[in-house]
């Protein structure tokens, strides 16, 4: 009885310790996540101050130098780069998913699995340089200048589809084997079995996979820059070279002073502000799923 409760008691303690732990680290998390939003508010508030905050919409273009801090055109830059790129690599690498889970033969799932971590490691000014001496010379002679919103799109997509491919792979692979088993005594396809048991069940994983990738995508700066043409100016069509917010940031920040460096750091508080937007947006999706699927 003494051994049983002294084992009790120190689970119990184990129990409070890791909870404490878990806790703690949580917090940190958090505080970082504070501690980075104000730092941005406090670099950008003299900017705020000083230029306000529409102007940043309102004036004729991006000429700091002019005293003249347009952001609209690389906001759209940013967002048609971004979503060209999920809306292609999200069907792309679910299907990778599907293939390597339930088509492949296990030699060649495992060697394709394989090639595609080999692909998330690949940093991303190799798969810019890559875009700039064979991407954009070919997008160049179809349509000049070559340099554009499309090159952003293709380089974005190659490097967020190994990030959606793999965390679908792992949330089908803890689909339960019950559910397919009884997919297969009810004599359901191969294909209907995915569409109506595996789809639905791996659909929470299946957007987180989606939302790290565009969260990759919103972030990522030397591809684009390599590639996009950094042209401060709306896109009209795939074709137009473009400037996403990161990449302005990165071209300016080594020179700019005052209201010019307060003025990048709005940049990147816009960047945090469309990211929390997106996230929103697909936790709204969810929960309404959710509901949904509950009714």
């Amino acid at each position: 009885m003494i051994s049983s409760s002294s084992n009790i008691s120190s689970r119990s303690k184990g129990d409070y310790l890791l909870s404490g732990t878990v806790r703690l680290l949580a917090l940190m998390a958090g505080g970082l996540l504070l501690l980075v939003v104000s730092f941005l508010i406090h670099e950008s508030w003299p900017a705020l101050q000083h230029i306000g905050f529409w102007r940043f919409f309102s004036d004729p273009d991006w000429y700091p130098t002019e005293d003249s801090y347009q952001l609209t055109p690389m906001i759209w830059g940013t967002i048609w780069a971004t979503a060209g790129s999920v809306l292609l690599a999200s069907p792309l690498g679910i299907l990778s998913a599907l293939f390597c889970h339930f088509y492949a033969p296990p030699l060649l799932s495992r060697w394709y699995r394989r090639m595609v971590e080999l692909l998330a490691g690949i940093p991303s000014v190799v798969f810019g340089f890559w875009g700039l001496v064979v991407l954009v010379p070919l997008i160049g002679r179809w349509h000049p200048p070559g340099p554009s919103l499309l090159a952003g799109i293709l380089i974005l997509t190659l490097m967020i589809i190994p990030t959606i491919m793999l965390v679908a792979h792992a949330s089908i692979a803890h689909v339960p084997v019950a559910y397919i088993h009884s997919a297969s005594a009810l004599g359901l396809s191969r294909w209907s079995m995915i569409w109506h048991i595996i789809l639905p069940t791996t659909k929470v994983g299946l957007l987180t996979g989606i939302l790290l990738g565009l969260a990759r995508a919103l972030g990522e700066t030397m591809a684009v820059l390599m590639v996009c043409g950094n042209v401060v100016r709306t896109p009209s069509h795939l074709f137009d070279p473009i400037r996403t917010l990161t990449a302005n940031i990165a071209l300016e920040m080594a020179y700019a002073l005052g209201d010019h460096r307060a003025a990048l750091f709005v940049s990147g508080l816009l960047l945090m502000g469309l990211v929390v937007l997106f996230v929103s947006m697909a936790e709204g999706l969810r929960h309404r799923n959710t509901y949904v699927a509950t009714k």
